[in-house]
């Protein structure tokens, strides 16, 4: 039993919520515990909202930073808090403050990340603000601070656990954000598996989607970890545990690289191989090391050691099927066989990556092991990103006109029909209007279930449990729910908290007569919610659909130089290299989100667009791959006077690609390359003029992998000519956004 509950208790700490939710039990159970001891019961609501508030502004960081940037949230609460207190009796100096207050922070969000999280947790605390003074009767009886005071001691009392918290555990939530990157890892190399199996009809291009979109995701865990493993290594480069999450982020950049490498057409080579077992040999190694990085997650999280004992064993197997179509000596195989000889290597390099990341200790420092420091490093820096900004253009911009918009209407709205409880209104639409509309009606249509779905349960449960014991322990947990679930669960979060809110302002007051008023007010809210983002300058993804496309190529093209230069110079793992090979990735899975996001729109804007989006997607990832295998294979050859015309043929595919996205950007005819595609191929289809070795394959795995990109130009030139071939209608509404 001792060995069971200690697992059992080991499994939850891997939990990524669970020191989260932990942190807020101690402080709503603090807040609880202070206010029966004074015997003040109402005391609890506005400590309760201060440390909602403060959980909702957290940001990543170690200890120190933590407590700069607590210092910061706690100075925007008490402003937020007080200009609250010291307008709410004057409506025509409070509205314009409010609008003007909600622009100004959604802006700052331009500067970077955890200042949005700021921003966005001050703007929530001044609606909570307004609520607990709509408590009190509208009024700060006779006593200004007072309010303030409990909300912002409520924030500081969440923030001293998270900093005290930070200072103990600082490297949990790497070991955590590492653990969820070889998690999607794992599940990358898994549906990348599905396209080796040798059936015919196979929808191959929906599993091209599905791929490209967990790519995405797997961008996202490598800056996740990125950003983790930055703002802890400053000021702490000598620290070995964190220079051992450091080597296996590199690990899992290069696994990245390697399994997103594509050497050969799938369908050429499941054509040719389709009654052998070479294919089916390289879908079970695939999937077997996408399990062996699942394996690892967990077994970094739990401290063990990991098998990938089959893994090895699959890669064994794979060799032995090519040896066997080697020796079969058919010359109709024979560039077949060199790119499965290629991807071979790849896939026993990527077995290599897999062993040393269960002893990521016994892997020697990289040369450069330095990484990208993206936030502003002064106040000028700061200003320039807010600046560029401040345009129509911008989708901050349009968010924070919006969101302004919207607040200012719903304030109007509860000061001309006088609805008890108003000022919820105010807090749904700051909940539910998101930068684009299809996030917004996602949000929209979860608020109003889980409001629903918490109106019932908190009814419920203050009625089954009058005790106000009881329901002060209801609200811990409701609180607790609600921050385990809001980021995944938003309908069982909205839940919680509803339920909260019921039960705590039940110890006040009669909970009962809050629940009509809400769920009105939530309607109201989400309605002017959604004709905000409906109307007011509409962030529709399809128009700017073409210039997200233009941005992913254009980084893949960048990429693509960045190798080239790595050929002739040496492989070198600098930062220029990982940087060009980050932001092509990057490219590619925002251009994946904004197609997600199309497809919540309505038809009118979307239907045609989205359509000839994924074409372009699957297109872009499809030559994302080639490159990633010629990155795959630097280093593998010793630059000589020999490669100069590849080299510069090489040249001659980027630029092609580069007409290709200035004139996608511009939305003006895409270059005809049929021409230059065939010149192009003629040059890479050349057999090396050196002598049948070791070192001539490897040049013509490298020649083909060329050959493979250059037979992307006319596919990107005719996908990018039907983004630029839209709906007449479409087309006028980007040309008016653009004069906006």
């Amino acid at each position: 039993m001792p060995d069971s509950f200690s697992r059992s208790l080991r499994q939850l700490w891997t939990l990524d919520k669970f020191a989260y939710s932990f942190r807020v039990f101690l402080a709503f159970s603090g807040a609880i515990a202070l206010s029966w001891s004074q015997d003040q019961i109402a005391l609890a609501i506005p400590l309760f909202l201060g440390i909602i508030a403060s959980a909702l502004s957290e940001t990543d960081d170690n200890w120190e930073g933590r407590v700069r940037a607590l210092l910061v949230t706690l100075i925007c609460f008490l402003v937020a808090s007080s200009s609250v207190e010291l307008l709410f009796p004057w409506p025509w100096l409070f509205a314009p403050g409010l609008a003007l207050s909600a622009f100004t922070f959604i802006m700052l969000g331009a500067v970077e990340q955890r200042y949005a999280t700021i921003a966005s947790a001050t703007l929530i605390l001044s609606v909570y603000s307004m609520i607990n003074i709509e408590q009190h009767g509208g009024t700060t009886d006779g006593n200004f601070w007072q309010q303030p005071l409990l909300l912002v001691a409520g924030a500081a009392w969440y923030g001293a656990i998270s900093v005290i918290w930070c200072a103990l555990f600082s490297r949990q939530p790497v070991k955590q954000s590492m653990a969820q990157l070889y998690r999607e890892l794992g599940e990358y190399l898994i549906i990348k598996a599905t396209l080796f199996e040798p059936l015919r009809g196979v929808d191959v291009e929906s599993r091209r989607v599905a791929l490209a979109r967990q790519n995405g995701r797997v961008v996202t865990a490598l800056n996740q970890a990125k950003e983790m493993i930055f703002r802890r290594l400053e000021g702490q480069r000598g620290s070995r545990k964190l220079n051992r999450y450091l080597r296996l982020y590199f690990i899992a950049q290069d696994i990245h690289e390697r399994v997103s490498a594509s050497h050969y057409p799938y369908s050429a080579l499941s054509e040719a191989f389709f009654h052998h077992d070479v294919l089916f040999r390289c879908q079970r190694l695939l999937d077997q090391q996408g399990r062996a990085c699942k394996r690892l997650a967990k077994a970094l999280l739990l401290r063990q050691p990991f098998d990938h004992g089959q893994s090895e064993q699959a890669l064994e197997d794979l060799r032995a099927s090519i040896v066997y179509l080697r020796a079969q000596r058919n010359p109709a195989w024979t560039p077949l066989l060199r790119s499965l000889q290629a991807l071979g290597r790849n896939l026993a390099t990527l077995e290599d990556q897999l062993s040393s990341a269960n002893n990521p200790d016994a892997v020697a420092d990289q040369k450069d092991a330095s990484l990208l420091n993206r936030s502003p490093r002064s106040f000028k820096d700061a200003w320039e990103r807010i600046r560029l900004n401040l345009t129509p253009g911008s989708p901050t911009f349009r968010h924070a006109l919006r969101l302004s918009t919207a607040l200012l209407v719903g304030y109007g709205v509860l000061h001309l029909v006088h609805p008890t409880q108003g000022y919820w209104i105010l807090l749904t639409t700051l909940f539910v209007c998101r930068p684009n509309f299809g996030a917004t009606r996602r949000f929209l249509r979860q608020r109003i279930v889980g409001t629903v779905l918490g109106l019932v349960v908190g009814w419920a449960l203050i009625s089954l449990f009058p005790d106000p014991l009881l329901q002060s322990l209801i609200a811990v947990v409701a609180g607790v729910t609600f921050f385990a679930n809001r980021e995944k669960h938003y309908i069982v979060a909205t839940a919680a908290i509803t339920t909260l809110v019921l039960s705590s302002f039940n110890q006040v007051g009669d909970g009962f007569d809050l629940i009509l008023p809400r769920l009105i007010d939530t309607l109201i809210g989400a309605f002017i919610s959604g004709l905000a983002v409906f109307f007011i300058l509409p962030d529709w993804q399809g128009r700017r659909l073409h210039k997200v496309a233009a941005t992913a190529l254009t980084n893949s093209t960048l990429y693509l130089r960045e190798i080239i230069h790595q050929y002739e110079a040496g492989k070198q793992d600098d930062l220029a290299y990982r940087l060009a090979r980050r932001n092509a990735h990057n490219a590619d899975a925002a251009l994946s989100t904004v197609l997600a996001n199309m497809l919540q729109e309505p038809g009118h804007y979307r239907k045609k667009d989205a359509d000839e989006g994924f074409r372009f997607l699957v297109v872009s990832h499809t030559l994302l791959g080639y490159l990633s295998a010629l990155g795959a294979h630097r280093g593998t050859l010793t630059p000589s006077g020999a490669d100069i015309e590849i080299h510069a043929a090489a040249r001659r595919i980027a630029d092609g690609f580069d007409s290709i996205a200035a004139s996608l950007a511009a939305r003006q005819p895409i270059p005809e390359l049929n021409d230059e595609q065939s010149a192009l191929m003629a040059i890479f289809e050349q057999e090396p003029a050196a002598a049948q070795d070791d070192a001539d394959d490897e040049r013509r795995v490298i020649q083909t992998q060329l050959l493979h990109i250059s037979r992307q130009l006319v596919p990107m030139s005719e996908a990018a000519a039907r983004l630029v071939a839209r709906p007449v209608e479409v087309a006028d509404d980007d040309k008016a956004a653009e004069a906006t």
